[in-house]
């Protein structure tokens, strides 16, 4: 049933519900008057969502096993004469049809710095890559995540020229403090200094630059700046999007005399923006990114029906790490054994790799400090580099490892045979799958990508080291050469995808036990929510041969055969419903358990 009746009303229609939700948001948010200029602005955003479409039905799940998302920059990969997105979305159907159900595209607009992260634009796509119906081209097959760069817009964005230009819309768009200020407490991501000053047309304008002077705060105590990102985000969902990724979040909303960062007016915003998106297109899923301690991470997730959908889960990656450096997956197994969530609408958005580096913070009471400092000298000894943030006694620590994972797992300058090494990245992926969660997976994760040094080089930036340009020709002619190294890690990662898109016991809400046993090994049963499916996945982290020992008390049947799904060999429980299972070096072996 469509609302256009309702458009004839001379005041704009929102749905009496949607705004008496928006409005108690509104009021924690600001004082009266302000709330009331806010209700106003978001009832002008929202009114075309209500007057001319249907009302929306919310899907009957959120998401399942067969949900795994590709991570990549829209130009990531490269064709003469094509644009970008089109090449990408080419390469997406022709090598991974039936293996990733999402694409995640990194910053899709114009930008000056941080490859993406210093929005000039948001209302057109970076001509470079394509335009809006490249990407909603990606819908009939893949459902799309969009980056929504929220926290700040570059320098060159037509709002901050007319902050600095003190014109009528964009006045107070942008958070400024005086030098003097003491912002001691501010919690910092960056060794760069926070205020950087620019000149506007009433002088010097000293503003707030989380992460670098060309990425301008925007200052969301103005009404107007909430509007103004909420139709943002409308947009995404217009033109295809179902699943929003909140950049930098935790940094949103300032207050000085504060650390700046999980305000509780921060949560009220992402409270806000999910009542939106509930109301008009259920099912639209909001991830939020916050490369910080895992307990703060999981603040996000709210009540469980009110914020994130799903937090990104960022102790995973230096956690698998740490297991392959030590040999010892028993820090891996504990924390993984405590994992939570708070409702079946909530799910962890797991992945290795990605377009930053490693984070480190996420481990802060996780892995003591030497353990920490043996995954720094790891990758630096690999090839790889680390990026530091500041803090207010002026001394700084690291922040994230910049490398590609395959070469954080293995030493590029080592003589050690390539399939090892494949073996060892095969065993990290597994864990990635097989744990409870979303997967993601960093194109050049998928590709056995190496480190880009040249790159780094070439820009100055830690960062540049995994986010390589490829050409999309000779990427296929190697994934078509069974000898070379992309071969070889795409199709043992191909293999486990095609499992786990499969078996129900993978959904993301499906339980999952930790095995104890041999240190050396990271044992995860997961049972489907209706008992169809039963899996025993485990993985190696060490490079000689162990034995997997599970006595009566684990629960598997008597005297049953184990079917093998990757790896081998098959495995069969004793009388008593005990099982001993040789697991190969750096191996993998996933097991369906009868019902």
């Amino acid at each position: 049933m469509h609302r256009t009746d309702r458009t004839q009303s001379p005041e704009p229609y929102v749905y009496p519900g949607v705004v008496s939700r928006l409005r108690r948001h509104l009021e924690i948010l600001y004082p009266p008057r302000d709330a009331r200029e806010a209700e106003a602005a978001l009832v002008e955003v929202l009114a075309p969502w209500f007057a001319d479409r249907p009302i929306p039905n919310p899907p009957r799940e959120l998401f399942d096993q067969s949900d795994v998302v590709l991570i990549t920059y829209g130009d990531q990969l490269r064709a003469p004469g094509e644009p970008p997105l089109r090449t990408l979305r080419q390469f997406v159907h022709q090598r991974l049809a039936g293996l990733v159900s999402t694409i995640h595209l990194l910053p899709i607009h114009p930008w000056t710095a941080d490859d993406g992260f210093a929005v000039a634009d948001y209302e057109r796509v970076d001509p470079t890559l394509g335009d809006w119906a490249e990407i909603e081209a990606f819908r009939p097959h893949t459902r799309l995540m969009v980056d929504a760069v929220v926290n700040h817009t570059s320098a060159s964005h037509p709002w901050f020229r007319g902050f600095l230009a003190d014109a009528d819309g964009c006045r107070d768009f942008y958070l400024t403090a005086h030098p003097e200020t003491d912002l001691s407490r501010v919690t910092r991501p960056r060794t760069l200094p926070l205020l950087h000053p620019f000149e506007g047309v009433d002088g010097t304008r000293n503003v707030w630059t989380t992460f670098g002077a060309d990425q301008v705060d925007l200052d969301y105590r103005n009404p107007q700046v909430l509007a103004a990102m909420t139709a943002v985000l409308l947009r995404y969902v217009t033109h295809g999007a179902r699943l929003i990724r909140l950049d930098a979040i935790a940094f949103l909303w300032k207050q000085i005399g504060t650390s700046c960062i999980h305000l509780p007016q921060t949560h009220e915003v992402v409270r806000l923006w999910r009542t939106i998106l509930d109301a008009v297109a259920p099912g639209t899923l909001l991830i939020t990114e916050t490369n910080v301690p895992h307990g703060e991470n999981v603040r996000y997730f709210g009540n469980g029906d009110d914020e994130a959908h799903l937090v990104y889960q960022f102790p995973l990656a230096p956690l698998v790490l740490n297991a392959f450096d030590r040999g010892d997956a028993r820090t891996l197994r504990v924390w993984a054994q405590g994992l939570w969530l708070p409702s079946e609408e909530t799910a962890f958005f797991n992945f290795l790799g990605c377009h930053d580096g490693i984070g480190v913070r996420p481990v802060e009471g996780i892995l003591p400090p030497e353990d920490v400092e043996a995954l720094i000298e790891r990758v630096r000894g690999h090839g790889g580099g680390v990026s530091y943030r500041a803090h207010a006694d002026g001394s700084a620590s690291a922040y994230e490892l910049n490398a590609v994972y395959f070469d954080a797992l293995s030493d590029p300058a080592a003589a050690e045979p390539m399939d090892r090494q494949v073996a060892r990245m095969g065993a990290a992926q597994g864990i990635l799958l097989a744990l409870a969660g979303v997967p993601a997976l960093y194109l050049h994760g998928l590709l056995g990508s190496r480190n880009w040094r040249e790159g780094v080089e070439q820009t100055g930036s830690l960062r540049t080291i995994n986010r390589q340009k490829l050409d999309v020709a000779q990427v296929q002619a190697e994934l078509d050469d069974p000898s070379s190294l992309r071969h070889a890690v795409f199709h043992r990662l191909a293999r486990m995808l095609r499992v786990r898109r499969s078996e129900p016991a993978f959904h993301p809400k499906a339980p999952q036990r930790i095995h104890g046993g041999d240190p050396g090994l990271l044992a995860i049963e997961r049972v489907a929510l209706d008992g169809s499916s039963r899996m025993l996945c485990v993985h190696s982290v060490v490079g000689e041969e162990r034995v997997l020992e599970l006595r009566a008390a684990a629960g598997l049947p008597r005297g049953a055969a184990l079917e093998p799904l990757v790896g081998g060999p098959s495995g069969h429980t004793a009388a008593d419903g005990s099982l001993r299972l040789p697991v190969g070096p750096f191996g993998v072996v996933w097991l369906r358990v009868p019902a």
